[in-house]
């Protein structure tokens, strides 16, 4: 039986050294791995707990606040907001105001420009108010059309590229669209 025990016991021993032998293994290749990831959640656990902690402490004395003190932070914020909104229909109502100044405006010119040209003025309404009827005269009297020269000569053509302008007809490029 002795020749029985020490197989056992050897058995049990090589169990053991089979597995210290893969926990060094293990260690080994993944130690600071391991080492990083108990660490990290340490730091997690500490973050909670104070967060928690601190969570309990408002609504402790959240519950506990003075009625009087709650009161009194809700007629401030209730008058902020009455200011706030006074000052916004304040606004709103300058700002129908110069609406309504812009539109009389521009009716007067409407009508302005209509009188004009019932006149026979120009309807742009740009007329010279100062102007004498002899000067009017003398303005409006037709010049000689000798002293003009002609815009295009007879034999006038855009895509020759005479001329002083800087503009020129190109042909467009070849090959295919680059289109995507």
């Amino acid at each position: 039986m002795e020749a029985e025990d020490d197989g056992a016991s050897t058995l049990k021993n090589q169990d053991l050294s089979s597995l210290q032998s893969d926990v060094s293994v293990v260690l080994a290749e993944y130690g600071w791995y391991l080492l990083f990831l108990c660490v990290g959640v340490y730091v997690a656990l500490q973050h909670l707990y104070k967060k928690r902690a601190q969570q309990e402490d408002t609504t402790s004395t959240g519950a506990v606040a003075d009625p009087v003190s709650v009161v009194r932070r809700q007629e401030g914020m209730e008058a902020a907001r009455k200011r706030m909104q006074e000052e916004l229909d304040a606004k709103a109502a300058l700002f129908l105001e110069k609406q309504r100044e812009v539109e009389e405006e521009k009716r007067q010119q409407k009508i302005e420009k209509w009188d004009n040209l019932k006149e026979g003025k120009s309807s742009k309404g740009n007329t010279k108010l100062t102007e004498s009827p002899e000067e009017a005269s003398t303005s409006t009297a037709l010049k000689p059309k000798a002293d003009k020269k002609p815009l295009r000569s007879s034999g006038y053509n855009p895509l020759s590229g005479e001329g002083s302008s800087t503009c020129a007809w190109r042909p467009g490029r070849r090959g295919p669209s680059s289109g995507g």
